[in-house]
């Protein structure tokens, strides 16, 4: 097992940047001329524009523009690391997922549900505390929580469930 100096291995990443890249894009020609159609068609979102000009530029095949990821990120105004997750996302996922954004990996449970529904619309539409002429989005939370129909709630899940 040989270790590289760090001496050599400075000049390795200095002068060879694409062997240190975990993620390397080598595109087809038929993904090529994909791309630069893409850049050149009217209407497309921007996000898939900057990713398909990322893809174009950090192409290390014989057809690509073989740039560096600070290159491309001086030339986009892009920071690096979005530049390492389209690669990722390329080599990982393929073309399209590459092109189009990451969807959110959380998955959102819903604090109010049905049952609860019904019942904070009953609240609201019932009397008023003591010493209030009218419910507010906070008290109504207050007392979904007092009456254990949920843990924690904030005023503006209760908005945006009144709202609907």
């Amino acid at each position: 097992m040989s270790v590289c100096s760090p001496h050599r291995k400075d000049f390795i990443l200095k002068w060879y940047p694409q062997l240190a890249k975990k993620y390397q894009v080598r595109l087809t020609e038929e993904e090529h001329a994909y791309l630069d159609r893409l850049i050149h068609k009217g209407k497309v979102p921007a996000h898939q524009r900057r990713h398909a000009e990322i893809l174009l530029k950090a192409d290390i095949s014989e057809v690509g523009a073989h740039w560096t990821d600070q290159q491309i990120s001086e030339a986009f105004g892009i920071s690096i690391r979005t530049i390492e997750r389209v690669r990722e996302r390329l080599v990982h996922e393929g073309l399209e997922p590459a092109l189009n954004r990451a969807p959110p990996a959380r998955v959102r449970r819903r604090v109010i549900d049905g049952e609860n529904e019904a019942h904070l619309i009953a609240l609201a539409c019932g009397e008023a505390p003591e010493g209030r002429s009218r419910w507010t989005l906070r008290l109504l939370g207050q007392r979904m929580v007092e009456l254990s129909y949920v843990e924690s709630v904030s005023h503006e899940t209760i908005r945006q469930t009144l709202k609907k």
